[in-house]
């Protein structure tokens, strides 16, 4: 697999390998500034150097920090170069906002201007020729992980469906796909290959990886004594919704089955994760209360000097959570109080005519959903979770969607998984796709990647994405 699990979370070698390359590099970096700065001077042995290397990690790892924040290890990032040198050049200037406190409220850890500049500047060199390297390496070689599909049918042509942007080949080769016998071909042609010789033959001679068994029905000429042969001979079998998940990060609906949920690795947490889980939700949202109160209190004031005095500043509406039980949520109100006059449940649209000028710059700031931590306070919602529906919309959906009601197995949350990896969504399709992210997030939760999800929303508010 060319994928490692790290708390029930998969992320791709080549990722994990630069990142922790890149992490060695900004530890060094502040050695090197050291050296540059000191030369045969630079502390030895002791108490100095202890803390020098403390310093040296707390600064590799605050970059570190800002730069999975703001996407640069994404997998599936888009954009050429230049957003790579962006990106790259917002996290070192994130990085030194935050190194900047840090040394504030500890200063014992500063080691001076000098350093910091140099040290900051051989780090970020060495960052941009890294991730330059490798997005100039990847949008011109194929990746090296080959995969090969057995079966050309509805199953293969729906996975490949879902599989059309060049972005989603970052890092595996799809070699082609193997028609079974009695299924029709509906994938394109160019992709079907003809196995004459054994399955082991041909895909050790086509180099092959991974075999993912994408067949329509596995009941009709299921090549087990093939499949097993491959196995025994180091190449990696799969299943499809195996395979989607480790590729993408989602769990695709279209060809989900009871069997597949019941069985799969995931899907359950202890007491211990969930009372851990809610007792960083209360420390967190009562820091966030406390760091965002400016801003909420110049929310509402712009809020009443739109609106007047009489308008309310808080709007609340009825969502589903945990185990299908309602709840009121709060928000700031961004929406005309006229807004559903019709009584009828409705999507937000792009550029909705029926949010106030407040509302436009709230929701592209995310600013309307800071009450949401008052939820989150009273445990009918979490920080990091599926995004809580209406109960109008989640009957339509349940109806649609079978396996939509696993998402309310989780307290629902002010961000998600579905929120760093979709758009905003206002439609059923959008509601599936969202979904997809959704079960994943259920199937693998744990605090590392509740960790993750929340350094991703910074990316998603200080860019915009998905606001609407």
């Amino acid at each position: 697999m060319n994928t490692l699990q790290l708390f029930n979370h998969r992320i791709h070698i080549r990722v994990a390998l630069i990142a922790v390359v890149q992490l060695l590099w900004l530890v060094g970096s502040v050695y090197a500034a050291v050296f540059i700065r000191f030369g045969m001077r630079m502390a030895s042995i002791g108490e100095a150097q202890t803390l020098l290397f403390v310093q040296a990690v707390l600064f590799a790892a605050l970059v570190q920090l800002c730069l999975i924040a703001l996407g640069v290890h994404h997998p599936q990032r888009q954009g050429g170069h230049l957003q790579v040198v962006l990106r790259v050049i917002a996290s070192f200037v994130l990085a030194g906002v935050g190194l900047s406190i840090v040394f504030f409220v500890l200063p014992v850890l500063y080691f001076g201007r000098g350093i910091t500049i140099l040290a900051s500047f051989i780090s970020l060199v060495g960052v941009l020729a890294l991730q330059l390297s490798d997005y100039r390496w990847r949008s011109r070689h194929q990746a090296g992980w080959r995969v090969l599909f057995y079966g050309a049918g509805a199953n293969a042509a729906t996975m490949l469906s879902r599989l059309r942007r060049n972005i989603d080949y970052a890092y595996f080769t799809l070699a082609g796909c193997v028609p079974v016998a009695e299924e029709q071909v509906q994938v394109d042609a160019g992709l079907v290959r003809d196995a004459d010789e054994s399955l082991l033959d041909y895909a050790r001679a086509q180099r092959i990886n991974e075999i993912v068994v994408v067949m329509d029905d596995r009941r009709k000429h299921f090549p087990s004594h093939d499949l097993l042969a491959c196995r025994m001979a180091g190449i990696h079998v799969s299943d499809p919704l195996t395979f989607y998940e480790c590729q993408t990060g989602q769990v695709k609906t279209e060809l989900l089955s009871p069997h597949w949920l019941i069985f799969s690795a995931g899907f359950g947490q202890t007491r211990i994760h969930d009372a851990i889980k809610r007792g960083l939700d209360l420390v967190f949202a009562l820091i966030l209360l406390a760091v965002f109160s400016p801003f909420m209190l110049l929310t509402m004031a712009s809020i009443v000097r739109e609106d007047g005095w009489g308008a309310p500043v808080l709007f609340s509406q009825t969502r589903v959570g945990r185990d299908g039980r309602t709840f009121r949520i709060y928000k700031f109100r961004s929406m005309r109080t006229d807004a559903e006059a019709e009584a009828k449940a409705q999507w937000a649209q792009q550029d909705d005519p029926r949010i106030t000028r407040a509302g436009v710059f709230m929701r592209k700031h995310r600013l309307d959903e800071l009450p949401q931590l008052f939820n989150v306070i009273k445990g009918d919602m979490s920080l990091v979770g599926p995004r809580p529906e209406r109960p109008e919309f989640v009957s339509d959906l349940s109806e649609k969607f079978p396996y939509y009601f696993v998402r309310h197995r989780v307290r629902p949350g002010i961000t998600g998984w579905a929120q760093l990896g979709y758009p905003y969504g206002a439609s059923e399709e959008d509601a599936n796709a969202k979904l997809q992210f959704d079960l994943y997030y259920v199937k693998n939760r744990s605090t590392f990647l509740d960790f993750l999800i929340l350094l991703g929303t910074i990316e998603v508010v200080l860019t915009r994405k998905g606001s609407r």
